[in-house]
């Protein structure tokens, strides 16, 4: 196992990222995130990462039960963050982290985050004093660490931390298939943080799934390689640039468990051969002209949605479309998504999904072209 050249309490190079756990009746299923936890951690590993929001504060509250519960705090590192969804003014703040601590369980955060930040939600931030709350947190001994998610443009990021050179780590989505993405700028705002000298978390090394069910000439390409699995080289190439901390994966199962561990647990750097099999990969892709959508749900996080619209799923189901060409989709668009909810022609051009998502994705017009392939 690589050791952690940033923080040395944290073990190896990768984190268990808590958005997308087991479920089980629509609820997390704490008999196999617990199975999960303890693999994680006797494969050597300790990161945690949850946010308030994730599944409807559940994320929360089945750490609580599945980790803190069942092992001593100097067993595990967790990071929660403040999130945008849960205050609107500066004095609603602390109670709003006093909740979080109470709802995981635990005195302090080793990590605490700026949830999000963008140029608009950073301004937000800024007025309720968020920032310098953060800072006394750390001072108080409720958090360890200090640092930002961010979701924007390189130039945004790069503002933020000249403002708070306080900021320890910075959370960045970044993988092969965002790296050059001119509307993600992957690369870009990671050379923002080595030009900050700050160490980076990475989330979404497999963009959401999408890097593990790969369109077949993609497949074929990857197997092509006679090594591991898909999410395996995902996680490596996120690995693979030097500031990197810790690269999080959201499992949930088991299976997704093993692969990812082992891939990190013996990790090494994506060598030349299999650089250009995933640039080659991306190149697919990018024919394919692919919605990027990460399916982080914030969108209809607490039903913002007035037509009640499951514009992630929807999305889901127009990719799956384009790379798989068959009839399964058209069936689960009629008869299970919309059944109960909001279809695409639906939508009422409100934008609320366009504020709060952090791809930035013009989802309005993207609703069109679900409801041309499917109505």
């Amino acid at each position: 196992m690589v050791q952690n050249h940033f923080f040395p309490e944290i073990h190896g190079n990768f984190g268990f990222g808590c958005m997308r756990l087991p479920m089980k009746d629509g609820h997390v299923n704490h008999d196999e995130f617990s199975r999960m936890a303890d693999a994680f951690i006797e494969a050597g590993f300790n990161y945690f990462d949850t946010a308030h929001g994730y599944l409807a504060g559940e994320s929360e509250t089945a750490l609580r039960e599945c980790l803190v519960k069942r092992y001593d705090r100097s067993r595990y590192i967790l990071t929660d963050k403040l999130s945008t969804h849960f205050f609107k003014r500066a004095e609603e703040v602390r109670p709003l982290l006093d909740k979080q601590l109470e709802a995981c369980g635990v005195e302090y955060f080793d990590f605490l985050l700026m949830h999000a930040q963008d140029a608009a939600i950073y301004e937000k931030y800024r007025r309720c004093q968020a920032y310098e709350q953060a800072l006394a947190f750390v001072a108080e001994g409720k958090a360890r660490h200090f640092g930002i998610s961010f979701h924007d443009k390189a130039e945004v990021l790069d503002r933020i931390l000249t403002d708070w050179p306080q900021i320890e780590v910075v959370q960045i989505q970044l993988n092969y298939l965002d790296w050059e993405d001119a509307s993600v700028e992957s690369r870009r705002v990671y050379e923002v943080c080595e030009k900050h000298g700050k160490s980076v978390i990475v989330m979404e090394p497999v963009e959401g799934g999408s890097l593990v069910n790969l369109p077949d000439e993609a497949d074929a390409i990857l197997r092509g390689l006679g090594g591991g699995s898909n999410a395996s080289y995902a996680l490596r190439f996120a690995a693979s640039h030097p500031n990197i901390a810790v690269v999080l994966s959201g499992m949930s199962d088991m299976a997704q468990m093993a692969d990812n561990a082992a891939a990190m647990a013996d990790f090494s750097p994506l060598n030349a051969e299999e650089l250009d099999a995933v640039n080659r990969v991306r190149e697919v892709f990018g024919r394919l002209h692919m919605i990027p959508c990460t399916g982080c749900r914030y969108c209809v996080l607490d039903n913002d949605c007035p037509r009640k619209i499951l514009i992630p799923d929807l999305f889901s189901c127009l990719n799956q479309k384009k790379v798989f060409h068959n009839w399964n989709q058209d069936y689960y668009y009629n008869n299970i998504l919309t059944r109960d909810n909001g279809r695409a022609s639906d939508c009422v051009k409100c934008g609320k999904c366009e504020k709060i998502c952090p791809q930035h994705l013009p989802i309005r017009e993207l609703l069109e072209d679900v409801a041309r392939e499917f109505e």
